[in-house]
């Protein structure tokens, strides 16, 4: 309403006056009387039914108008009010008429039940003007007769805040609901909505490794109306600016790479499209309003290894670039003016800072953006600060280190391997010289040619390189390569020394060579630090390093020091700050690797189990290649059992159960299941080996008549098999298609997942073109299934919102990612070596394996190490400067998939206080809540001890149990529901301590009942009657006794009655108390678990 009401604006400002203008015709200028007008007003503000008083004299017969125009922030011109009236007689006589100028009602009236949306005025002006025209030409158009008046005038009227405003009296009679609830709103001042068109797309560093992901960011609509009009408007002639602060490690390797675009609904490039080209200069693509698309190069390079600013502004079809150091000053700007206007629309689509499926991202770090949306700044306007200015020297400094590292290295290298030259010149001469070559002590340099200020700054680099063998055959020739190959040989180094008996107490002198390892490019080492650094891991905590190697080790593409920052950007700890899009910028990236790396068998993976250290079944079953269960099942699987055959392939080819990784072997025991067995899931596991040639030479004829063979027997991952034979070999969509509804309906998940990407390729048979929607809901239904690539689809469309069976979710889309990310065979590799050492006993390497793990965010890692630390808090507490038990415990709940017993761990340390941390009651019984909706029976009989104590359970909490607080009002009613669904929930076939306290309850609960009843007083009464009937029976017989004439015995003898039995109710009281004390003091030194049930 208030777009239409505005759309008619012109600008028509002037200055305000009273005074007459007179217009006068030149062939009128000898009249004696000359035309004019004036206005008279008594209140100059915008009010229904406002007075004006008009004098004016006509020399001719004349038409006078009056016309309010109103005009607010971004609109001016519109017409509010019009009047006209003729006068043919009054002729040469001065006349005054009374006006009421009536105004529309959302200009004067508050919002009402009937007025809902009143408009904020900010100024309105009051034309009046004299023409002398014919009553034919009465009805010309504003503009031009008040241009041609013989006499004009104007006045200001201030306009009234809208919550200062009357309400109107409709004269209408609402119903009584509508009254009601307009009464309830009525004297409520809603608050505007506080909206600025700058919008922080990054607030924190980014490391961008130059993989195809990177940060996605959606923008809404604004809630403020006057600035999404100004947004609309500005589709066709777009006003915004965008700056990025960046520190550019490496120009674009091929092609361009991103630096930051938007993506439309059709996922085409839009305007604009920011990429970095090989030669360092930036490539700016713009969308033009007819649809084309152009593009232009600046004719400067970005710096590398420097942080700078690029500020990007694009007005109409314009656009400026410049280039801004650290200290704020300019040092490059060129302008580009296109041949048509920009099309832009950022609410449809999309923008990515770094890369996407669609190109690479730069090798940078991204640090603070920030985009205007509806504004044109010039440099020093745009406000967009380095917040962080430690993380960026040191970060500088870094790499300023690492390439002196880097060059004594590749020297050092180039030097020993030139004396190898000259001496292997003269092994040809002499039989003892080449044998003295060949098992003597390896060549290095002892004559430095460096400075003794470099060799004390890299004495420990210059130590390790004389120890190191550079003629070995690994060394290869390019220096790069032999630079990361030291790197390599120094971690190994120190993990071996970290890993050791005592390792965690050479921490101190194996962080300089860590150092040195990081800076050579070997990452592992990089992530290593990081975690060295953030937890104080043998070392003084340091934030600042921490989070330095945490970004270097990612943009390094290190997988563990990726899934850190995405698991610390997703829960917002450590000083990270919470980032959703930046979360999944990072978890995605390690994902899309996840499914690589599972397609290859080299490197360090192990496949990612869930073992924790409480299941004493689950650690039984770890074996070796030497261990009896491994053992067992060879033997079995030497005897024919399929089962054993395929169990013993697994685990040899995935590197489960804590057998070696050895695809070789595995594939020895496909073969052979596949031959002698029959079994289909052998054949069909040996079929896919020989497609793809893992381990093995490919044979596509054998491993299509094996997967015939498997399909034949109705195995569902076969069938799907033959339809990726049909797709990828043969090209037939029509058979992959058969094959894979098939096998769909099986429920196959990856059967789903390629018959997705057959409508979203646009090739499935019988359907025209690319159906993205129907490819979307298979690729949802594999994503059901556990399929990786569709769970990672699946997450991709809920970050970007571009898919209309998806909605943005960014929290969703980081979960699924995260999900995936967690399979990775790399991370699983680091769990198996934690898992490994702690069943050998090795303390040290299991402390640093299982803190690399849990700071990785895998909540079975976080328990594992907490467990750890309760089971030898000695040595917590000497190698780890932060509260193991409290963080990790803390971070296991907070997880998605938490185990109950944590829940019920941090339950316990709320309910009590745990060392520094204090005492929190509701956050105690909301753990224990959450332990008894994952069906742990202990969560509710800790809720009901909880509630003996005398506490009561918040309404929210029970609303969340699903407890109906009508039903169970009473606090009997609630205790005997929580000890029910205690019992409810444990072993119901043995007796467990739910069954017992609910049986105890019950017998409360009929005791109560006995006790409030008349039976009680009427078993008093007669028990009364007995004890006095006794009493006064004993007092005869001893009255009888002493009667005069009788001699009554001495009793001195005897103790009397009441001292007896007061000294032995003082011995029964006794076993109470000590009892009652041991049972606090119990409590008091069982603090890790005060609410048990045994």
């Amino acid at each position: 309403v208030v777009w239409v009401f505005f759309q008619n604006f012109v600008p028509s400002f002037g200055k305000e006056t009273v005074r007459t203008t007179a217009v006068t015709p030149q062939f009128e200028q000898n009249m004696d009387y000359v035309d004019f007008i004036h206005l008279n007003i008594l209140e100059k503000k915008v009010l229904n039914n406002s007075e004006v008083s008009v004098q004016y004299l006509c020399s001719k017969p004349c038409i006078v108008n009056l016309e309010a125009v109103a005009s607010s922030e971004f609109r001016t011109g519109v017409p509010v009010y019009r009047r006209r009236w003729k006068d043919e007689k009054n002729l040469y006589i001065s006349r005054t008429r009374q006006v009421h100028l009536k105004f529309p009602s959302i200009m004067v009236y508050r919002d009402d039940y009937i007025i809902r949306n009143s408009i904020v005025v900010h100024s309105v002006i009051l034309y009046a003007w004299i023409s002398h025209k014919s009553v034919s030409s009465y009805d010309v158009e504003q503009n031009e007769d008040y241009q041609n008046a013989v006499a004009k005038n104007y006045t200001f009227l201030e306009a009234v805040p809208p919550f200062e405003r009357p309400f109107k009296d409709h004269k209408v009679c609402l119903q009584w609901g509508a009254d009601y609830l307009w009464m309830l709103q009525a004297n409520r001042i809603p608050q505007c909505p506080h909206e600025s068109d700058g919008v922080q797309i990054l607030n924190f560093i980014y490391a961008s490794s130059g993989e195809k992901t990177g940060i996605v960011k959606k923008f809404e609509q604004f809630e403020n109306r006057e600035l999404e009009t100004v947004r609309q408007h500005q589709i066709d002639y777009p006003m915004f600016t965008v700056s990025i602060w960046l520190y550019l490690l490496h120009h674009c390797e091929k092609d361009l790479c991103g630096i930051l675009y938007f993506i439309d609904p059709k996922e085409m490039y839009s305007t604009p499209a920011v990429f970095l080209n090989e030669e360092g200069y930036v490539h700016i693509q713009m969308h033009l309003m007819r649809g084309d698309d152009l593009a232009v190069k600046t004719s400067f390079s970005l710096p590398l290894k420097q942080w700078f600013r690029l500020d990007l502004s694009f007005k109409g079809g314009q656009v400026e670039v410049s280039s801004v150091g650290k200290n704020l000053k300019r040092h490059h700007h060129q302008s580009f003016t296109f041949r048509e206007d920009f099309y832009y629309d950022d609410t449809a689509g999309y923008f990515v800072v770094g890369g996407s499926g669609y190109v690479n991202g730069i090798e940078a770090f991204f640090g603070p953006v920030k985009y205007y949306r509806l504004n044109v700044l010039e440099t020093e306007q745009i406000s967009n600060p380095l917040h962080d200015k430690e993380t960026v020297e040191q970060i500088e400094l870094y790499y300023e280190r690492c390439m002196d590292i880097q060059e004594i290295v590749y020297e050092y290298r180039y030097i020993v391997r030139q004396g190898e030259k000259v001496q292997r010149n003269c092994y040809y001469e002499s039989y003892y010289l080449e044998l003295i070559h060949k098992y003597g002590e390896k060549s290095k340099c002892d004559a430095f040619m460096w400075g003794k200020e470099l060799r004390e700054k890299y004495h420990t680099l210059f130590k390790l390189l004389q120890e190191m063998d550079f003629s070995a055959p690994d060394v290869l020739e390019d220096g790069s390569d032999t630079v990361l190959e030291v790197g390599q040989r120094i971690f190994e180094k120190v993990a071996k020394s970290l890993s050791s008996a005592d390792g965690l107490s050479n921490m101190g002198s194996s962080v300089p060579l860590l150092v040195d390892s990081s800076c050579c490019g070997y990452h592992k080492a990089s992530y290593f630090l990081a975690v060295i650094f953030e937890t104080g891991l043998g070392v003084s905590v340091d934030r600042t390093k921490g989070l330095l190697y945490s970004l270097v080790g990612a943009q390094g593409n290190e997988r563990l020091a990726v899934m850190n920052l995405g698991y610390k950007h997703y829960q917002g700890i450590n000083n990270y700050p919470l980032d959703l899009e930046l979360s999944y910028a990072y978890y995605s990236n390690i994902a899309t690797k996840t499914s690589l790396d599972q397609h290859t068998i080299k490197g360090e993976q192990a496949f990612v189990e869930t073992i924790r250290l409480m299941d004493d079944e689950l650690l039984k079953a770890q074996t070796k290649e030497n261990g009896d269960v491994f053992m067992w099942l060879k033997h079995e699987a030497s005897r024919g059992n399929a089962a054993a055959q395929q169990r013993l392939a697994q685990m040899l080819f995935w590197g489960q159960q804590g057998v070696a990784k050895n695809p070789e072997a595995a594939i020895e025991w496909y073969a052979k299941g596949a031959i002698e067995t029959e079994d289909p899931v052998l054949i069909y596991d040996y079929a896919i080996v020989l497609f793809k040639g893992q381990g093995v030479k490919k044979n596509t004829k054998l491993a299509l008549e094996l997967m015939k063979k498997a399909a034949a027997k109705g195995l569902p991952q076969a069938v799907n098999g033959l339809g990726w034979y049909y797709h990828n070999f043969k090209k037939d969509y029509r058979k992959a298609a058969e094959h894979w509804l098939i096998a769909e309906e099986l429920g196959n998940p990856d059967a789903s997942y390629n018959l997705g990407v057959l409508y979203l390729d646009g090739i499935h048979p019988g359907v025209p073109g690319r159906n993205q929607t129907v490819a979307a809901r298979y690729f949802y239904k594999a994503a059901q299934g556990g399929h990786i690539e569709g769970t990672l689809r699946c997450s991709l469309y809920y970050i970007t919102g571009n898919m209309e069976d998806f909605p943005r979710d960014p929290e969703k889309a980081v979960i699924w990612a995260k999900h995936i990310a967690e399979k990775n065979g790399y991370l699983g590799h680091v769990m198996r070596k934690a898992l490994n050492a702690y069943l050998e006993l090795s303390w040290h390497e299991a402390l640093l394996h299982y803190v690399l793990a849990a700071e990785t965010g895998i909540e079975v890692s976080q328990s594992n190490l907490a467990h750890i630390c309760e089971e030898r808090p000695d040595l917590a507490r000497k190698y780890l400067a932060t509260d193991c038990v409290w963080r990790y415990y803390n971070f296991s709940v907070s997880q998605v998939n938490a185990p109950s017993f944590a829940y019920l761990k941090m339950g316990d340390f709320y309910y009590y206080g745990y060392q520094n941390q204090s005492k929190d009651l509701e956050l105690s019984i909301r753990m224990y809540a959450q332990a008894a909706l994952e069906g742990d029976s202990q969560g509710f009989f800790n809720l009901a001890l909880v509630m003996e104590e005398g506490n009561s359970i918040p309404s929210y909490i029970l609303d969340h149990l699903e407890i109906d607080q009508a039903l169970h009002s009473s606090n009997t009613s609630l205790l005997q529901e929580l000890y029910y669904r205690c019992w409810n929930n444990s072993n119901q076939e043995s007796i467990s301590p739910c069954s017992l306290a609910l049986l105890y309850f019950y017998m409360r609960v009929f005791w109560n009942n006995i006790l409030q009843s008349t039976l009680i007083y009427f078993m008093g009464t007669f028990l009364l009657s007995i004890l006095v009937a006794f009493a006064v029976q004993h007092f005869q017989s001893l009255s009888a006794r002493n009667s005069p004439g009788t001699r009554s015995e001495p009793l001195s003898d005897e103790p009397s009655s009441s001292g007896n039995s007061n000294e032995d109710a003082t011995r029964l009281v006794q076993p109470d108390e000590s009892t009652f004390s041991n049972d606090l003091s119990q409590q008091d030194s069982n603090l890790q678990n005060p609410l048990v049930m045994s």
